[in-house]
Formats: structure tokens, sequence, C-alpha cells
């Protein structure tokens, strides 16, 4: 049933066809897809075109019957592939002249779909990033949602980004398809948005960041979650780094202190252990240590005015978020990147 519903969409073109698709990629997501589907159903408003295609990546679980009791949704089924193979699948199944793409434990506010194709009135704007939220009580999961606001406020100080994160990210399908789409060969939901963004803001396609399209998130809640999953966003933003060295210096979305602050906790560690070996070894490590805590400086403040005990927590936060990016970025380096094709997909026309 479901391809016969966009094929006939597709065959009536512009009368029935939706304005826009929305993929939703799904792997084992049974206990948050229904979330994420009922909010995506209770749009407004209520007239605005739409269908929801979810791709069912190879679930072991009931995703796809959670998927079903949905009318609205299409569902795509395939086997196990990763996130970007899914999106791409669902991207060929839409029937839309807009994607939009948001994740299984994502639930979007109702007007997220207004907000999200809202910039696209500007015929020029090819690509919308919108913005996460949490309502989560845990320390670290609040600290997380600090990360993402700091980083909203670079956006909101620039017209346009280079960076459209797939968790809440509008982009029009014939520059989606030209760009190549989403890179297979990203195994896992990690910085395959981002190769794709570069590949847009490479090609000179303007990209926006509308922070009124708002998802709620599950940022991760325990140190150990969030502390491997800051390790693989070191490793694989080093393996599209080296498909963009351009970007390694400098991008409209990752804060340069940030940078400072990896090279600055080596510097610490480094001299703590070389100090009873070499001289001047321990004043690296005096110097990396305040040099850290300077850096570290304007996020503590930004956390301390959201949350008192975010603020007095930050530096030691920070330092232990520098560790795991910069061992994941020296992981890539030992072999990772030279394993992964330094060629992006061709661009091509949409299905």
């Amino acid at each position: 049933m479901a391809p016969e519903r966009v094929m006939r969409c597709r065959d009536t073109r512009p009368v029935t066809c939706p304005a826009v698709s929305i993929v939703v990629p799904a792997y084992n997501a049974e206990r948050t897809l229904g979330e994420c589907l009922a909010a995506l159903e209770r749009q407004s408003p209520p007239e605005l075109a739409r269908e929801i295609i979810v791709v069912d990546d190879g679930s072991s679980d009931r995703t796809p019957e959670v998927a079903a009791r949905y009318p609205l949704v299409v569902l795509v089924r395939q086997a196990n592939q990763g996130p970007a193979a899914a999106r791409n699948a669902g991207a060929k199944r839409a029937a839309g002249e807009v994607l939009l793409f948001t994740d299984a434990d994502c639930i979007p506010t109702p007007d997220w779909v207004a907000e999200m194709t809202a910039p696209l009135t500007d015929a020029a704007v090819v690509a919308v990033k919108g913005a996460y939220r949490t309502r989560q009580a845990a320390l670290v999961a609040r600290f997380a949602q600090i990360e993402f606001e700091e980083r909203y406020a670079r956006l909101a100080l620039r017209p346009t980004t280079d960076f459209v994160d797939s968790y809440s990210a509008a982009i029009r399908t014939g520059a989606f398809w030209e760009a190549g789409g989403f890179d297979p060969a990203f195994p896992d939901p990690n910085n395959e948005d981002v190769d794709l963004s570069y590949r847009l803001a490479r090609a000179g396609r303007p990209m926006v960041f509308n922070p009124r399209a708002i998802v709620y998130h599950q940022h991760p809640a325990t140190l150990g979650r969030y502390l491997r999953t800051k390790f693989w966003r070191g490793y694989w933003r080093t393996i599209v780094y080296r498909r963009f060295p351009e970007k390694a210096m400098v991008d409209s979305y990752t804060p340069q202190l940030l940078k400072v602050q990896v090279l600055l906790v080596f510097g610490l560690v480094g001299g703590l252990a070389l100090a009873p070996l070499v001289p001047g070894a321990a004043l690296m490590a005096w110097g990396s240590g305040l040099g850290f805590l300077a850096a570290a400086g304007p996020f503590a403040v930004r956390a301390w005015r959201a949350d008192a005990a975010l603020g007095a927590l930050a530096p030691l936060l920070l330092a232990m978020r520098a560790g795991a990016l910069g061992l994941g970025v020296m992981w890539a380096l030992m072999g990772g990147m030279w394993r992964f094709p330094p060629q992006a997909p061709a661009g091509r026309t949409a299905p």
C-alpha cells in the first residue's frame, strides 16, 4: 500500500503531491518512535500537505508495528545499513519538493514543519537547520543542552550556516540529490549530516538557522554515555575534515575555544606525565591548566547563569569533554581516517 500511495502522488503532481516529505530513519526505536510520529501528525496548521516516511533500518523489535499505527505514515523497510542509507531510501520514496529529516527519538513541537519551511520562501535558501531542547533533569543532559545553546548563540550572529543537523533539517529535494544525498559509507548516526552540509556549503548553496524550529530530545544522561558520544564525535569529525580540510580551521558551528581546550588539556596531561623526567614539563602543565581555565571561563559563566551547579562543574566537564574529543581525533589519525573513502558521493538528479 505505501509504495502505491507515493506513486499516485508522484503521478498527479503538483495537485495532490505534498509540499514536504518528512523522513524518519528508525532502528529498534519502538520506545520513542510513537511519540515522534504522534507529534508529526499533530503539526499545525493541519491543512499543511505532508507525508511521513518511516524507514525501518532492519529493526529486530516492534518498530514496524509502531509505525503502522499512524495513518499518515508510509513505511519503508530495508536490511540494516545505517541511518545515512535509511534517509536516502526515504528520500527516494518522497514526493515533496522539500525533504524534512528528524530522528525517531525526537519530538517536534506543533509548529515544527511550518518553522522549518518558513525560510524556504526565500528561493535562494536550500536548507534549514532547527534546534534541540530537552526536558531532562539529569545534570549531564542539562550540560549537553547548554553546549547546544552556546552553538545556537554563535549561529544567531551569522546570516547563513554551513551545517544542518539531520535531527531537524529541511533540504530542497533537488539540492539534496545534486549534492549526492547522505553518504552511506557512514555506518553510524555521526557526522554524516556534517559531510552532506559541507558539500552543500562548498557548492555555494545557502543554508540558514531557525531557532524556532524545535524538537525535544533525550541527550546522554550519564557521564559515560556522554563521553563515548564525544569520543566518536571527534573520530568521525576528523574523517570528515580529511574530505574538507578547509573546515578544520573554522566553521560556523564549532566554537574556536573548544579546539583550544582540547590542546590545553593534552598539554596539561602531557606536562604532568613528563614532569618527573623532563625539566620544564611541570611549568608547561601549570601553564596549560591556567590557560584551560581561562578558555573554559565563557562557557562556565553561561552555565552558571542557567544553573549554579552546572556552572561550578563546568570546568571539570569541559576538561573531560576535551579529553574524549582529543582521544577520538587521535584514534582517527592512527588509522581510521585512512580506511574511509576520501571522496563523498557524486551528485545526481532525483530518482
